[in-house]
């Protein structure tokens, strides 16, 4: 079973530990830290959304333009712009990064950040206009014939694209929760379902989750697992602890932390913060509990090979994308890179010729 390595597309260096040096669309840094991922193992990089930050799908555009190899994961919410719109602007990216796009759709789990660009969708109502919204997405990038649509969310007549995917036939669509709803959605349309990285029992009852939803939805196929982490890594057991006290005081110095959040995956990191702080092999809690849950924040600790052997023990589960963001961006791509992604292909390696 292959592994796929994803980083960080960042467009500035500022991170939970340290304030960002210059603009929030640094060009050449953006450039750099992609380039440092494609030259050092990695497969894809994200380029998140946030409703003040600079708009992925051109900074995707820019980055795609510049490098030949990385494949880019864009985040989109159904709430910025029309289906076919996006349709358009995502084939359009495909054909300028020769088909290295793969759409990662966010439904939103805090009202408030959804609210500062005028979305007042419930929840559950998100949830059901993201799949409605992938539904038309995924017709407009394969059909050659003019189409209607009357659903819940959208309604238009006798649309037909003229920009389609070079991915045939259309690029992966990418998705992420931890509520039923999200499993329902995601597991009825999503190429890759996308987990914040929990410990391995919490994992595998999520991953059968997906595949349960994926069932009932009529699917003979399930989406790819991807779990994601934050690495803190160093030469040796003691160095690697040293370091991640270190980094969990610059996240209370910097980032706030956030109180009672709404989304299911940051109350369940906080459930699993308040069990423990460590777990199974290098799980490590406190980085979860000092933001508040706040997107991918539970931490992977250790040397290399530990942190190696613990990513592999997700991948024994079925995650076949692991995807590690580290507080230090572009040095921790790097580290990581050189020191872990060698281990776990080579590992990954030797299980598939021993099932061969």
């Amino acid at each position: 079973m292959p592994v796929e390595f994803l980083g960080i597309a960042a467009t500035n260096n500022g991170s939970e530990t340290t304030a960002r040096s210059g603009g929030s669309f640094d060009k050449d840094y953006t450039v750099r830290l992609a380039r440092a991922h494609e030259d050092h193992g990695w497969d894809r990089v994200l380029f998140a959304y946030h409703s003040g930050a600079p708009e992925p799908a051109a900074a995707a555009a820019y980055l795609a333009a510049k490098l030949d190899k990385l494949q880019i994961l864009l985040a989109h919410r159904p709430n910025v712009s029309y289906p076919t719109f996006a349709a358009k602007t995502f084939a359009t990216l495909d054909q300028i990064s020769d088909g290295r796009i793969t759409v990662h759709f966010i439904t939103g789990g805090t009202d408030q950040e959804q609210q500062r660009e005028g979305d007042y969708l419930t929840k559950d109502e998100r949830y059901g206009r993201t799949r409605e919204y992938i539904q038309i997405v995924k017709k407009a990038w394969t059909s050659r014939e003019r189409f209607s649509h009357d659903g819940e969310h959208y309604r238009f007549a006798d649309f037909v694209s003229d920009v389609f995917p070079v991915q045939q036939p259309r690029p992966r669509v990418s998705f992420g929760g931890s509520s039923p709803a999200a499993y329902a959605a995601g597991g009825a349309e999503a190429d890759i379902f996308c987990l914040w990285g929990e410990p391995l029992e919490e994992t595998a009852q999520q991953i059968s989750s997906v595949r349960e939803a994926a069932r009932l939805a009529g699917r003979t196929d399930v989406p790819k697992i991807q779990v994601a982490f934050r690495p803190i890594i160093a030469p040796t057991e003691e160095l690697a602890w040293e370091k991640a006290y270190r980094t969990l005081d610059a996240i209370k110095a910097h980032t706030p932390a956030r109180k009672n959040p709404q989304n299911t995956g940051s109350q369940r990191l906080l459930a699993v913060a308040d069990r423990g702080e460590r777990f199974d092999r290098a799980l490590w809690t406190p980085t979860a509990a000092a933001t508040g849950g706040a997107g991918n924040s539970n931490a992977l600790v250790g040397t290399p090979e530990t942190v190696a052997q613990a990513l592999l023990d997700y991948y024994d589960l079925g995650v076949e994308i692991l995807s590690a963001r580290g507080y230090d961006l572009l040095g921790d791509a790097i580290d990581f890179g050189r020191h872990v992604i060698p281990i776990v292909r080579e590992e990954v390696a030797k299980r598939d010729r021993a099932a061969a």
